[in-house]
């Protein structure tokens, strides 16, 4: 099992017939995904890459069946994008679309509450590297080349970071069951902690590499779930040790107002409920590999 995606998940790529959006459809085709339909309105009845485009996502879902959504819409159109997929019935949408304003993903998150659970679709970033099931399928923007398939699920706000974890495992004969980028946005779809809920709850998910940063609350949320809930051993690493207060850095959720969001709080805050930190980027493999093993020897 993976979660989120697997190799009979029907995605529809939002902004398909875009150069960037073609690019990435087509590495998704080729590693297996089951990519069934683009979308760009306008272009209804045309094809790309051998799929049928449509004008709307709805007309998409109606005619394939569709329940993912990998949009690649600009930033000025993609809060309507997630909203048009959420209306559409989509499941789960991810989103890697960069700088789109604070303003617009707070229309969203309340468009999305209105939907009852059952309904409501899940929404994986903005500003994210997208969500990767080794050998099974990908929707986003990641080399798919660096993940191994395994029984290791990652979840970080940084997607280079995450790809760094991912081929550091590899290294050591550590594989990944799903890999999944939250985004570094002050406002995004789904949070450390609802992604750890659903690697709790995959069979086959033995641990979790949680990669983290300066800035807002989601690692002191994180850590409180662990701390109640997670019987798998979590391994973290939190970027911006060396960051000053006050300034922004990297993407724009990077930026420390409260307590607990400094690094250096973080890993406190993280160590302090048995979580095992990784003391810089460069050791994340080895941690997981000695957490790991730790487990196999208990």
């Amino acid at each position: 099992m993976a979660i989120v995606i697997d190799e009979t998940t029907k995605v529809v790529v939002q902004g398909m017939s875009g150069r960037i959006g073609q690019f990435h459809a087509g590495e998704m085709i080729e590693t297996g995904t089951n990519v069934v339909a683009g979308v760009t309105p306008g272009k209804g009845g045309s094809k790309v890459l051998g799929r049928p485009v449509f004008d709307t996502v709805r007309e998409a879902v109606a005619e394939t069946g569709a329940e993912a959504s990998l949009i690649f819409v600009p930033p000025p159109f993609a809060a309507d994008a997630m909203m048009e997929a959420a209306d559409a019935g989509i499941k789960t949408a991810v989103s890697v679309t960069d700088g789109i304003p604070a303003q617009d993903m707070m229309r969203v998150k309340r468009f999305l509450r209105r939907y009852p659970k059952e309904r409501k679709m899940r929404l994986i970033g903005p500003n994210c590297a997208g969500v990767i099931s080794p050998g099974k399928g990908f929707m986003g923007i990641m080399p798919p080349h660096i993940y191994m398939p395994g029984r290791v699920g990652i979840v970080g706000r940084s997607g280079t970071l995450g790809y760094e974890a991912a081929s550091q495992m590899k290294a050591l004969g550590i594989g990944v069951s799903t890999s999944v980028g939250i985004g570094g946005d002050p406002i995004n779809g789904s949070s450390f902690r609802d992604i750890l809920e659903m690697f709790e709850a995959d069979a086959e998910t033995d641990a979790v590499m949680m990669i983290g940063e300066i800035g807002g609350p989601q690692e002191a949320e994180a850590a409180g779930f662990v701390r109640d809930h997670m019987t798998k051993p979590v391994v973290a690493y939190v970027a911006g040790l060396s960051a000053p207060k006050g300034r922004q850095m990297g993407h724009a959720g990077a930026i420390i107002s409260a307590f607990g969001e400094s690094a250096q709080e973080k890993v406190e805050l993280l160590s302090a409920v048995g979580i095992t930190v990784a003391p810089n980027p460069s050791a994340m493999g080895e941690t997981m590999a000695k957490v790991l093993e730790a487990r196999k020897a208990a």
